[in-house]
Order: C-alpha cells, then sequence, then structure tokens
C-alpha cells in the first residue's frame, strides 16, 4: 500500500488507478509526471477530456464514436458501403482497422446476446442493422464476433433475422482465430488474415 504525505496527490492517484489495468504504482508515476508539467500543459491535458465527454457523440449509422453526427468511417466516399462487418464493440473496429485490410463499413452492435448477463437482442443495436442492410442494399454482412458461445449465439440470431436474399452474402471471419478468442486480444496479423480470408457463415 502506498503512504502519500499529500491528500491532493492521494485522490489523484485514487482517480488514475480507477483506469482499466491501471494498478496504484503506475497511478502515482502519472500523478507525479503530471505535477512536473506546466499549467498550460496540464490545463490541455483535463480540456481534452472534458471535451471529450461533452461532445463525443455516437455514429447515426453505425453506433461507432464520432465528433459528429456520422463518424469519419461512414463519411468516407472511399469505403464501400455496401459491405458491413457487424461487431460487438468500438474497440472491435479500432482493431480491425489497425489492420489496414477492410475498406467496408461497420456496425457497432454494442454488446453481444448474454442471458447470464441480462442482455437480450433488444438490448443491442440489431434493429438498425437490419434497416441498414435493407436501406444500402448491402452486399455483404460480415460477423466479426469473439468465438465465444455468446458471440456465436448473437451470429446466428442476426443471421435469422436477415433478408434471404441472392445477392447478400453472410460471412464470418476465418478460422485463424482460437475459439473463445475476443478480438481486441489478437494480434494485427492474425486479425488481418482472417478478415481478408473470410468465408461464409454457416449456423
Amino acid at each position: 500500500m502506498l503512504s502519500l504525505s499529500s491528500r491532493l496527490v492521494e485522490k489523484a492517484v485514487e482517480q488514475f488507478a480507477t483506469l482499466p489495468g491501471i494498478g496504484r504504482k503506475t497511478a502515482l508515476r502519472f500523478t507525479l509526471h503530471l505535477l512536473r508539467q506546466d499549467k498550460t500543459a496540464v490545463d490541455a491535458f483535463i480540456d481534452a477530456f472534458r471535451q471529450l465527454k461533452e461532445s463525443i457523440r455516437e455514429c447515426k449509422y453505425c453506433h461507432n464514436i464520432a465528433d459528429g453526427e456520422a463518424c469519419e468511417i461512414c463519411l468516407d466516399a472511399r469505403r464501400d458501403a455496401t459491405i458491413i462487418c457487424v461487431v460487438e464493440n468500438i474497440q472491435d473496429v479500432i482493431s480491425i482497422e489497425s489492420t489496414g485490410q477492410f475498406r467496408g463499413v461497420y456496425h457497432v452492435l454494442g454488446g453481444i446476446i448474454s442471458p447470464v448477463d441480462g442482455i437480450g437482442p433488444g438490448d443491442l443495436h440489431v434493429d438498425t442493422l437490419l434497416k441498414r442492410v435493407e436501406a444500402i442494399p448491402a452486399r455483404e454482412v460480415i460477423f466479426a464476433l469473439g468465438t465465444t458461445i455468446e458471440g456465436e449465439t448473437t451470429a446466428y440470431y442476426i443471421f435469422k433475422k436477415l433478408p434471404r436474399k441472392e445477392e447478400l452474402v453472410v460471412t464470418t471471419l476465418a478460422r485463424g482465430i482460437a475459439v473463445g478468442n475476443e478480438l481486441e486480444y489478437i494480434d494485427e496479423l492474425t486479425l488481418g488474415r482472417s478478415i481478408t480470408h473470410r468465408i461464409r457463415f454457416e449456423p
């Protein structure tokens, strides 16, 4: 247990330690680093997060994070809007984007079906996905969900809801990914190959 001589430093350490994966020693390093900066630098640091909290929005199309009504990916005319990659969360978008292998668009569900956690289809952005598929219309829907039971259940549920059209192909990531893995923990090379060599979804 760290013993600090300043209650103000202690409070700052406690706040940093609330972040995922940040222990008290790391939190103390962050605090002392900021303490060594001049006021302008600290104000800029604080202001960046204040603006983030006050101004960040959800893309009206894909539910990704956005500065305005739509995210930069959905606004990019170079992307193929007829290919929709369905992911669980924003971290998964970031993971796939880091591979540089995908030029379609995304749809963030905001979770996966998990009865144990009280999460059902109605808690996810499934209805807006179905509307997008019809409105565009989509040529391909890619399930880029984790290979857990919950991920597979979610993919199967959405698959049954998708319109049955010859021109609509439903695929999933190639199985270079071990069963039980979540996308954000998979290395970029494996994930990139998996989305490039995706296969037809077989429920």
